[in-house]
């Protein structure tokens, strides 16, 4: 089971030991070569998974420590999305922000910039129209966003 002359002689020390130790837990209508069995698969298995959790330790302890994840921020403001909103103008870009990113309602959003609801609604629709614009016209540094991810359903409503 361990294909280790060395580790099966340890492991089966240790089943030993652990059978006579548990001596008392053991049923007398069972047999107790079944019993010694798996007390030493149980061993043979912890062997085997103590040996791979201290390679994968050894592993990361000479590869050192994984690089952390790049900051979500960092990342977004060197998206072509990020750089078309630049590009809006600041009123269209607090209207599709707040809606989009923040999750906000058109009531919601009316209330935070004091204006109408009407205003931000039409507001929505003329940035969205020129963000495609400015994507569409922009060469691709990265992956392009798939403007359907703007849709009204994935927003909660008004």
């Amino acid at each position: 089971m361990l294909g280790d002359r060395a580790a099966a002689e340890d492991c089966t020390h240790d089943a030993f030991e652990r059978a006579y130790r548990a001596w008392g837990t053991w049923r007398k209508d069972a047999p107790a070569e079944a019993w010694v069995h798996r007390i030493a698969v149980n061993t043979a298995i912890s062997y085997q998974r103590y040996t791979r959790m201290r390679e994968v330790s050894q592993v990361i302890r000479r590869l050192g420590k994984p690089a952390p994840p790049p900051d979500p921020g960092s990342v977004a403001e060197r998206s072509d999305l990020f750089n078309a909103l630049r590009k809006l103008p600041p009123k269209q870009a607090a209207a599709i922000i707040l809606r989009h990113h923040h999750g906000y309602t058109n009531r919601e959003i009316a209330a935070a910039l004091e204006i109408p609801e009407r205003t931000v609604a039409s507001r929505l629709i003329a940035a969205k129209a020129r963000l495609q614009k400015i994507l569409d016209s922009e060469p691709r540094k990265q992956p392009r966003v798939d403007m359907s991810t703007f849709s009204e359903e994935s927003v909660p409503s008004d």
